[in-house]
């Protein structure tokens, strides 16, 4: 898979990323901008180095796809969410936004898409993202006022951030086939699922998300197969 100009240039600089992820339009989220007793303040506590992920705006190379542009503002999102410092409610507040994601752009290909396998795959995701953010959502109010238990050095952070920049990194160049452009960001979007769960088996506390987790790997892992199994029998023919 090509790594476009866009998802390099978002690596260039960290002020610019600032200014565009800045200058982005975004809903406050209660939930995502409190501030526990005890914790650091948002922009300085422990969590995730947001600006090293590479979010940048909606705009250029991201206009020529849907699909591109609702991963692209996902990732916004991902970035308006200010990390609180504890594994568990980190994990479900950035996944929350990683599957409403998905759903975005499951939606795209059952309205653009004509490949049948890839439209069954997108009703699939769907309905299974959808269960799983209802959980999320669960997780995220049950975790509330979960403690701080990590830095912004620690493993956790520095893993949830690589998925980040791998999904940035690896991103495709916009075609003019949906299929195609779902199959391939999809991929992307599930790979970065999948680390952000080993992220939280290997240092989440809530036995109730590793279990979720476990199973988001698992789950993603065989979707992840079947995307590619898709891409290389039908990609030099699009």
């Amino acid at each position: 898979m090509k790594t476009s100009a866009f998802g390099l240039t978002a690596f260039l600089s960290v002020g610019l990323l600032l200014s565009s992820c800045n200058n982005a339009t975004h809903t406050p989220d209660p939930a995502a901008t409190a501030t526990q007793p005890g914790a650091p303040a948002a922009d300085g506590m422990a969590g995730m180095d947001h600006a090293a992920m590479g979010h940048s705006a909606a705009t250029g190379p991201a206009g020529t796809s849907p699909q591109l542009t609702a991963m692209t503002e996902m990732m916004q999102r991902m970035h308006a969410t200010k990390p609180r410092g504890n594994t568990d409610y980190d994990f479900a507040r950035h996944m929350l936004e990683h599957h409403r994601g998905a759903v975005v752009m499951a939606d795209l290909e059952l309205r653009d898409g004509q490949d049948p396998t890839m439209r069954r795959m997108a009703e699939k995701i769907k309905a299974d993202q959808q269960k799983e953010i209802g959980e999320l959502e669960a997780s995220i109010a049950r975790l509330a006022n979960a403690p701080v238990n990590y830095q912004p050095t620690a493993p956790f952070a520095r893993k949830m951030n690589a998925s980040m920049k791998g999904m940035m990194q690896n991103m495709a160049q916009a075609g003019t086939n949906p299929d195609l452009n779902f199959n391939q960001l999809m991929t992307l979007h599930h790979q970065s699922a999948v680390d952000m769960a080993r992220a939280e088996l290997d240092h989440g506390q809530d036995s109730r998300l590793r279990e979720m987790a476990r199973q988001m790997m698992e789950a993603q892992q065989q979707e992840i197969k079947e995307l590619k199994a898709w891409h290389a029998q039908n990609a030099g023919k699009l």
